[in-house]
């Protein structure tokens, strides 16, 4: 084993950083040598932010919570059985102010090309993609007899399925576009039999987005086991049938479960840890083996689930445990352990005992290729049926060995457009699949779904990029987990995406041509009014960037800053700016993840930002260097939340009313919210308004939007978290008093609210369920039943009197709403 240090000299990096780099991103030597200027700062820039993953989701679950901080069991579930219910109470309704209402259509109606279904007309909502950047995805599956059909797991919008091997996607179900959808199988005895197991349980947090099993016996209707609704079925990581399709057997949070009728009726649960992963054996119903989520275990069982034993290894392992049955001898079996950052172990007995190898990459250290998140990505494959040497494991990126995981050589390149995204979940061989006429794998990661046509030659490139052979599936993928959106006045649309950065969309290239304008995750974002080659992004936790040429080139390193964060080019690592050109919030990360900023309205000089503290610039189009740029002061001190357990209490909503820059709102994570009558003075005075009043506003729940009507110069409306009821309350008065106006609507999270730019009656509301429209001010609501229907919608932005709909699981819509 080496110890090579080569690289420091040419690319600057001190020895830490290099031993950083290769333990949190796999990097060899030479991927030290070969990583670009722009693609170092972002890996460098990530060690500032450790636990992204998490980080991220628990953004997302404290959007979720009551003001206890609890939200109930399947409380998604229980709010979509509302919405079912809204639907048919209002199912003779055709539109709610111009938005299509009325009974569920059929699923295949929501993608992104539906054609007419039963003389129907097309939808009058238009999906913009992106066509060709995917999202998280857990499983893939093929269809054993008919190979170009094959199901995508989605963690944000749902189950997807092709039937022209990935040239073009559609969803499958309304109900689990809401549902991390994180495991599917299928009876090897029918294929027209499968399930789908939801709810993501890698987080170590409370989950969310599960509900249990579905199952469908034709392929194509779904139905939910009823017998999965408990607790052990809130998180479901992985399941798995029986060579002989009986023993179905569930993974998740809640342990292990099983069911001996393929889960119609009565399961038992036969693990109690937390478990991350089972594989059934390929022909022998009576075995199976399966891995802990975080506790370094490994078990087996040979009477077909019923009792379990753990395996032998002579060291301890810790983490989460992901295996594979070699194929071409069952009695190989693989772990990949998510320990000192990532090291294969081999049993030639089972699963029974395993043994270390040496996972070592070229340079003859440790390949570290899990990083620092192999409880987030990890996933490990030995599917070719005559080599049981041949594995390929994935983390960060995916490697491959040929002598049984002793050596592993890189296959792809997180940092290339060209190879597989980073972040591997999931790897399906295709059926037909022999090792020598057939050597084609899938893989399922952050960025969607990626085909290798040969696994052996796959990104054999004898350099850094390894890019060759590799084929991009997210054709009509349309699963991007969008947090905000913004449009300039040509058309142009720009939106902040989970794991896949700023992403832009120029009407003229079509919804499959949106390109990265940032990377990493993004957030909030803005488009100037004025000027259309101007527009602002975010990195987590308050880093603004801006973008000069309308959204047309990718970052190049730091220089896009506006919050303070540079890249030093000299000394290859990442700095701040000195007072007054950094936001102090940014710098210290006392901000939420995704942090709100907003252009005012009426002078696109002047911007808002907000972390623990409430921060203004007027001067926001300032030229930026390493040593100036926008200039920005603190205009409002923290706000503590007594008795929260947040180290700190963050804005988490920002709004400056159309044509009167002094009326400033800024909401918070804990419910607070706050205004101003002198927003742009030197230190305006602030006046809180949640539970004060006649008939106060709701406090304690993360309060996601505030929105000040143009021309209702009276009017507040705020939008709450939480799967409660009374998320949407508006003021009539400047925010004196308070009246719900959420009567009747799920009790889910919501996220945003709009008014039609000419009808101050009709109102639009993005909720964790799908859009809803009311025409009589907020009195009565009723869903669309097409277009974003069922998913999470994030933000409503207009172009005109089209309505921009940003979801987080099924990308972006449009529809045209002039002539209401």
């Amino acid at each position: 084993m080496t110890t090579s240090n080569e690289g420091l000299a040419d690319r600057g990096l001190t020895i830490e950083q290099v031993r950083t780099l290769r333990q949190t991103r796999g990097l060899s030597s030479a991927g030290i040598q070969a990583i670009p200027e722009s693609a170092l700062a972002r890996a460098l820039r990530r060690l500032e932010y450790p636990d992204m993953p998490r980080a991220r989701e628990l953004f997302r679950r404290n959007q979720a919570r009551d003001e206890r901080g609890l939200f109930p069991t399947h409380a998604l579930l229980g709010a979509a059985r509302q919405l079912d219910s809204i639907r048919l109470r209002r199912a003779e309704r055709a539109a709610v102010a111009g938005v299509p209402t009325g009974t569920t259509v059929a699923p295949q109606r929501l993608g992104m090309h539906p054609a007419p279904t039963a003389g129907l007309a097309r939808p009058n909502w238009v999906s913009i993609g992106p066509g060709n950047i995917g999202g998280r995805t857990r499983s893939l599956v093929f269809h054993p007899q008919e190979p170009d059909t094959i199901w995508a797991a989605s963690a944000g919008g749902g189950l997807w399925r092709t039937d022209d091997a990935g040239q073009t996607w559609q969803p499958v179900d309304d109900l689990m576009a809401n549902l991390a959808v994180t495991s599917v199988a299928i009876d090897p005895t029918d294929p027209d039999v499968l399930y789908a197991g939801t709810g993501e349980g890698f987080f170590n947090v409370d989950a969310i987005r599960g509900a249990g099993l579905f199952r469908t016996v034709d392929g194509v209707t779904w139905s939910q086991l009823p017998a999965t609704l408990g607790a052990p079925f809130a998180t479901v990581n992985r399941i798995a049938l029986n060579a002989t399709g009986e023993v179905l057997l569930a993974a998740g949070t809640g342990g292990l479960s099983r069911s001996a009728d393929a889960g119609r009726t009565a399961w038992t649960k036969v693990l109690t840890a937390q478990i991350a992963d089972v594989k059934c054996h390929p022909t022998d119903p009576d075995k199976a083996v399966a891995g802990s989520l975080r506790g370094g275990t490994a078990w087996l069982t040979a009477d077909g689930g019923q009792t379990w034993t753990e395996a032998e290894h002579d060291t301890p392992w810790e983490g989460r445990v992901e295996l594979a049955y070699a194929t071409a001898d069952p009695e190989v079996v693989y772990a990949s352990v998510d320990i000192r950052n990532g090291e294969i172990w081999r049993s030639t007995d089972g699963g029974a005992s395993f043994t270390a190898r040496t996972s070592l990459n070229a340079d003859g250290d440790p390949a570290s290729y899990l990083g620092d998140q192999g409880w987030y990505g990890n996933v490990i494959w030995a599917g070719d049926p005559e080599d049981s040497d041949l594995v390929v494991v994935g983390g960060v990126d995916l490697w491959r060995s040929t002598d049984g995981g002793d050596t592993v050589n890189e296959m792809s390149t997180w940092w290339s457009r060209e190879s597989a995204h980073a972040d591997q979940h999931a790897i399906a061989s295709h059926p037909n699949f022999d090792g020598q006429s057939n050597s084609t794998v899938l893989f399922g990661n952050d960025g969607g779904v990626y085909r290798a046509p040969d696994i052996r030659t796959v990104g054999d490139d004898p350099d850094l990029p390894k890019v060759n052979g590799w084929q991009n599936l997210n054709n009509d993928y349309g699963v991007t987990q969008f947090y905000s959106g913004a449009v300039n006045s040509e058309g142009t649309i720009i939106g902040g995406a989970q794991d896949n950065g700023t992403l832009a969309f120029h009407p003229p290239n079509g919804a499959d041509k949106w390109i990265e304008i940032f990377g990493g995750d993004g957030g909030f974002c803005a488009a100037d009014p004025q000027d259309p080659d101007i527009f602002y992004g975010e990195y987590v936790f308050l880093n603004i960037h801006r973008n000069l040429d309308g959204a047309t080139s990718d970052d190049t390193t730091g220089d896009r800053y506006i919050s303070g964060q540079f890249w030093d080019a000299v000394n290859e690592r990442w700095d701040f700016k000195p007072a007054p050109f950094t936001i102090a919030d940014a710098k210290t990360q006392r901000a939420a993840f995704i942090a709100p900023f907003t252009l005012d309205p009426n002078d696109s000089d002047r911007m808002l930002a907000g972390g623990e503290s409430l921060w203004r610039t007027n001067d926001v189009k300032a030229p930026n260097t390493p040593t100036s740029g926008p200039k920005w002061t603190r205009i409002k001190p923290p706000s503590a939340s007594p008795g929260s357990p947040r180290p700190f209490n963050a804005i988490s909503a920002i709004s400056i009313a159309p044509g009167d820059s002094d009326r400033v709102w800024v909401g918070y994570e804990d419910g607070q919210v706050w205004h101003s009558d002198d927003g742009t003075d030197p230190a305006p005075l602030w006046q809180r308004v949640d539970g004060v009043g006649a008939a106060p506003l709701v406090t304690g729940r993360f309060c996601t939007q505030i929105a000040l009507p143009a021309g209702q110069p009276d009017v507040v409306l705020a939008t709450f978290g939480g799967y409660v009821a009374n998320n949407v309350w508006r003021s009539d008065d400047g925010g004196t008093t308070w009246r719900s106006i959420g009567a009747g609507l799920p009790g889910a999270p919501v996220r945003a609210i709009t008014v039609h730019p000419r009808r101050q009656d009709f109102l639009y509301l993005g909720t964790e369920l799908g859009l809803f429209a009311s025409d009589d001010g907020g009195t009565s609501w009723s869903a669309t039943n097409e277009g974003p229907t069922s998913c999470s919608v994030e933000d409503l932005i207009w172009s005109d009197e089209t309505l921009i709909c940003v979801t987080h699981g099924r990308g972006m819509f449009t529809i045209d709403l002039s002539g209401v």
